[in-house]
């Protein structure tokens, strides 16, 4: 393949497990840029959780958060697109899901990621790590008003039980008008209807005039498969689990080991 653009996931993937870009990695992605590559992240972090590590990995142009729901520009903060939640949508899934399992917390990701909206008592149950954010900072308002707004993504967890358990509720309950998903966070992520991060990268190529064909991904979570099948060359993590390695062209070494980097190497001779 004629190698233009990697997308690449970030925790799990591209970082290690203590959340760090490896020095093998970033000389990985310095030779892609310094041959003309894209190097994108596409993360469902916000664009604070890229800010945390965008020097340390060199990312200085687009980036898609949200899980491909939005794609923002780390250097002059420009705003390629944006697909929201609309309010009533939420307010419903919000209901459905509530009469079905008491004690739900409920977050709003809205302003370009840069606003963060936590129902009273999330800031309890969540770590720095969920967010990159401080839980102090997060305040807590009455679920109404984490619901009223256009929404980037919808977080739905609970104190006790799993994102997963939560994640075959909320399908099992038959509503649509939304994309849910899992990305190894200890949350369910909800986007707008049909995006994934295969939508917010094939949106992006076209602005770059990059061919489908062209793009290598990297991933290890759900929310990973949809990029995986779409890119001309889809690579999964070692520790990935069935589902994702299965959407993959090839399985990489694990990210404690430089897998990402290994392939790019490989890639670029």
């Amino acid at each position: 393949m004629t190698l233009r653009l990697i997308a690449t996931d970030l925790d799990g993937t591209l970082l290690d497990s203590t959340g760090m870009v490896t020095p093998r990695t970033r000389r990985a992605l310095d030779a892609a840029r310094a041959r003309g590559i894209h190097v994108v992240p596409v993360t469902a972090r916000q664009p604070i959780g890229l800010r945390a590590i965008a020097a340390e990995a060199g990312f200085d142009g687009w980036a898609l958060c949200g899980n491909g729901a939005y794609a923002t520009n780390l250097v002059d903060g420009r705003m390629l697109f944006a697909e929201e939640l609309p309010p009533e949508t939420i307010r419903t899934l919000a209901q459905a899901l509530r009469a079905s399992i008491p004690g739900l917390l409920f977050a709003s990701v809205r302003e370009g990621g840069e606003t963060f909206v936590a129902e009273d008592g999330y800031a309890e149950i969540a770590d720095y790590s969920d967010h990159k954010r401080h839980p102090q900072t997060m305040g807590g308002v009455p679920l109404d008003q984490v619901l009223a707004a256009p929404t980037l993504k919808l977080v739905i967890r609970h104190p006790e039980l799993s994102p997963g358990v939560l994640f075959e509720a909320l399908r099992d309950l038959g509503l649509v008008g939304f994309e849910a998903t899992l990305s190894g966070a200890p949350f369910v992520e909800v986007m707008a209807e049909g995006v994934t991060k295969a939508t917010g990268l094939a949106r992006l190529c076209e602005h770059l005039d990059v061919s489908q064909s062209d793009v290598v991904a990297f991933g290890d979570a759900l929310n990973d498969v949809e990029m995986l099948r779409w890119a001309g060359h889809g690579v999964a993590m070692a520790e990935a689990e069935d589902v994702v390695r299965d959407a993959a062209d090839e399985v990489a070494a694990s990210n404690d080991d430089d897998g990402v980097a290994r392939v790019i190497e490989r890639m670029l001779g």
